[in-house]
């Protein structure tokens, strides 16, 4: 004898999943859905649909009658529209109301006889009560938001439209299951695990509440509901949820104790701070907060439940309980913290780092003799024989220093010649610090011809690193000894770059654990990319680059090298110095025991050289490195930007080149930042799982995920190698866009509006540092700083008015700038699909 055919719309979801499986034990089961399910139900069919269309609910019921027949035992109608936006979405009218319109006239034309249509509704169609007045199917209705009204709407045209089909109302409590699923529960506990601020918080009398139903619960009312349909009244509304109702502060205490084993306790807030704070975060700052204005009005509504209808029509009640349930859930998210997340359509990131997710990756660490740590030290045998040409490449390199010094005349003598123009201290004698240089130079190359050939037979050790101390050195030693040699500055910047390039980066990196190197991962827990791939890099160093051309034509100058500077816009009066020359010849740069540009420079070449070391995973094998990275880079941008700022105050000229090489090193900071923070989150998770910070920091250590970034090397066209570094970890928002025009014009408010110090100096430093803060917040993981630009908007504001030297232009003028730039610092901006471990929590 066949079964009867049970129809359940909505049968990919979490309930309509559960509630064909149960079905299915005794009734031939068809789905009705938009998608198929990820993991089908054995005995299921799914049918697609789109319940918006006329056409499309047509065919599937078609298809149903003409595969399955036409008689259906039961509809079960779970499908609907549902967000936490609390807006009046015209969704809820397309797919909830005349969906279900649309469904019911299909059911009456297409077939022969539908016993029972089941539609789910919710209980809080019902007004709100008081504690100790359950509330009966009777009870007035009073949605108070948009999922509710579209219910109330649907459940009276299933009775006005249901024809000769007898109709089932189910009003249910929140449904939650041992690894919850319920979106306000979900949130209680996440905010309790992560230890938020506002999980202390709320909105009400925390001694109100709202029952709840398990979904193992639902699913028997509704099964009851099918085999009893013969003896249901044609029409029939039930409740159905737990007779008990906890109180939120009931939840909160005991979702305390089983988290972190203290009661947690909770601060009843008014509602209308409670609701302000909500909008200043939505409206304001630019979040999506699932805390919503709406809900802080329904927050203290309180539900209690009378099921008599239910246990006397169906014989049903519930058997389990929210509180009793609640042991299992908190279980499970502490079994798996991120899986437990994904579950709850949270963000796992943030959970990524938790101590459980940590726990279990330190169990899966290979032994020391694991076949994996045994080819990475056949891998680095092969490197290491395949590579010793750059060690021989390092040898011919100190042979020429041995013979340089007599090549381009350092022994030779000079002559007179010209004091360097940016010599603050008084210098021996031209042929004396050639002399020195040259001898610095035979000495160098004799270290890097020993120390070379020690790397040879010692392919581990740190030689290789002691080589390229030697390399820094030939970097700095021509600005130490201020030769006048411009051929002996020129080689030695050359062969110490070169130096470092075959000792450190052709070569495999020396000292690495073999922990560190034997996984292939390089995206951080946590996150979605890997902040050290080759695409990141890249562009950083080709930025650097620029920086580095612009440093050693300005160092040359100040040693001398070169007569003259070029300055399109700053020119000199009278014949005097231009800007950029009387700049770089200022007190300030003559108070530096080197050529300051010139320190620059090499600042830039380490730079490059740290921007390459290193593979994709360099974050966690060679932590220290990428610390030494972004140490180059935020504090050259800091230097950088304090010069520009004291150019105009102190030395009283503004330089060209010093403006586009600050451009150049502000520029650097966002698109660097993500891998610093990705490196020291990564220490302190080593700390965590109990390993040495210091020998994490220098030696590297295991992988902490098993995700590899999808984009690995370079091969790819130019254009998407920038698409993929522009939008790697960084995002442009308006506001901070805003906030960087705004430091802009304040950097030209005299040119502009013809503003005198000291309200110029006021406008140009605020404007520089204005620039510095918005654009190191287009990095995410760094945007909590634009925040700083709410105190400095606000200075600029008040500055025409407690300064000198404004018009009354420029009071409106920067008045209005100064408004706007503490005002679009506020937002936080869109967002990016980019993940950053538990670091995204932090970014507001």
């Amino acid at each position: 004898m066949p079964r009867s055919l049970v129809l359940v719309t909505g049968s990919s979801g979490f309930l309509g999943q559960a509630m064909a499986a149960r079905l299915a034990r005794r009734h031939r089961v068809v789905g009705l859905d938009t998608v198929q399910p990820k993991k089908p139900v054995e005995g299921v069919d799914t049918v697609p649909v789109d319940l918006t269309s006329d056409d499309h609910v047509r065919d599937a019921l078609s298809e149903i009658r003409r595969r399955f027949g036409a008689h259906l035992t039961s509809v079960i109608h779970l499908a609907a529209y549902y967000d936490l936006s609390g807006e009046a979405d015209p969704k809820y009218r397309s797919v909830t109301v005349e969906g279900t319109r649309r469904l019911l006239q299909g059911l009456q034309r297409g077939f022969d006889r539908v016993e029972q249509f089941v539609f789910a509704s919710t209980m809080l169609v019902h007004a709100p009560t008081q504690p100790g007045r359950p509330i009966t199917e009777d009870w007035p209705l009073e949605p108070k938001w948009a999922y509710p009204q579209s219910k109330v709407e649907t459940e009276r045209l299933v009775l006005a439209e249901r024809g000769p089909i007898p109709a089932v109302i189910l009003r249910p409590a929140g449904v939650y299951d041992e690894r919850c699923r319920s979106a306000f529960l979900a949130q209680q506990i996440a905010r309790i695990y992560e230890r938020q601020p506002t999980s202390y918080l709320f909105a009400g009398d925390p001694s109100h509440g709202q029952p709840s139903l398990h979904l193992d619960d639902l699913v028997d009312a509704v099964e009851r509901v099918v085999n009893r349909r013969g003896d249901l009244p044609a029409e029939v509304t039930f409740l159905l949820g737990e007779t008990e109702t906890p109180s939120y502060r009931t939840l909160q205490r005991r979702i305390g104790e089983l988290v972190h084993g203290e009661p947690w306790p909770v601060v009843a807030l008014p509602k209308p701070l409670v609701e302000a704070g909500a909008w200043v975060q939505e409206e304001v700052l630019a979040h999506d907060p699932f805390i919503r204005p709406w809900m802080v009005e329904i927050a203290d509504d309180h539900y209690e439940l009378d099921i008599g209808r239910a246990r006397t029509l169906l014989g049903w009640s519930p058997r389990r309980s929210l509180l009793a349930t609640l042991p299992a859930m908190i279980t499970a998210l502490k079994a798996d913290p991120t899986d437990w997340y994904q579950d709850n359509k949270l963000n796992p990131a943030v959970v990524a780092g938790a101590q459980e997710e940590l726990q279990e990756v330190v169990a899966r660490q290979p032994p020391s003799d694991h076949p994996a740590m045994q080819a990475v030290d056949t891998a680095l045998a092969q490197e290491h024989a395949a590579t010793l040409w750059a060690h021989l490449a390092n040898i011919a390199l100190g042979l020429w220093l041995l013979a340089g010094p007599f090549a381009y005349g350092l022994f030779d003598p000079v002559g007179p010649v010209p004091v360097p123009p940016a010599a603050g201290h008084e210098l021996p004698p031209p042929e004396l610090r050639n002399a020195r240089l040259a001898w610095s130079e035979m000495a160098s190359g004799i270290a890097v011809i020993g120390l070379s050939c020690l790397a040879l037979a010692r392919p581990r050790s740190w030689v290789p690193w002691v080589v390229a101390l030697v390399g820094v050195w030939l970097l700095f030693a021509p600005l130490v000894f201020w030769t006048t040699s411009a051929a002996a500055y020129a080689v030695d910047t050359l062969i110490g770059t070169l130096v470092i390039v075959f000792a450190v980066m052709v070569p495999p990196q020396a000292g690495l654990s073999r922990e560190a190197l034997a996984s292939p991962a390089d995206v951080p827990l946590g996150w979605s990319y890997s902040p050290s791939s080759y695409v990141q890099r890249v562009p950083i160093v080709a930025l650097a680059f620029t920086g580095l051309f612009v440093s050693r034509y300005l160092g040359a100058f100040q040693l001398g090298h070169i007569d003259g500077l070029w300055d399109p816009f700053f020119s000199g009066r009278g014949g005097g110095r231009n800007g950029t020359e009387a700049v770089v010849t200022s007190s300030i740069s003559k108070g530096f025991p080197i050529a300051d540009a010139g320190l620059g420079a090499v600042t830039y070449i380490l730079d490059i050289l740290t921007g390459i070391i290193g593979d994709q995973r360099r974050w966690r094998t060679m932590p220290w490195l990428v610390l030494l990275f972004g140490l180059l880079i935020v504090p050259l941008g800091a230097v950088s930007v304090g010069f520009i700022i004291i150019q105009p105050t102190i030395i009283g000229a503004l330089c060209t080149l010093c403006l586009l090489q600050a451009a150049i090193t502000v520029l650097l900071i966002p698109y660097s930042v993500d891998e610093v923070f990705a490196t020291v989150q990564y220490l302190w998770r080593s700390r965590r799982v109990g390993r040495s910070v210091w020998r994490s920091l220098i030696f590297g250590g295991p992988v902490l995920a098993e995700k590899r970034d999808p984009v690995q090397g370079l091969a790819m066209p130019v254009s998407q190698i920038l698409k993929d570094f522009f939008r790697g970890g960084a995002t442009y928002p308006w506001t901070l866009v805003g906030c960087t025009l705004i430091g802009a014009y304040l950097l030209c408010t005299r040119l502009l509006l013809g503003v005198e110090p000291p309200l110029y100096f006021s406008d140009h430093t605020a404007g520089c540092v204005a620039i510095v803060i918005a654009v190191t917040a287009w990095a995410e993981v760094a945007r909590t700083v634009r925040l700083l630009n709410v105190p400095l908007g606000l200075w600029v504001a008040a500055s025409p008015f407690l300064l000198d030297g404004g018009t009354p232009i420029a009071l409106i003028a920067d008045l209005s700038a100064g408004l706007a730039l503490a005002g679009l610092s506020l937002p936080r901006g869109a967002r990016s699909r980019e993940h950053y471990g538990g670091w995204d929590q932090s970014i507001l």
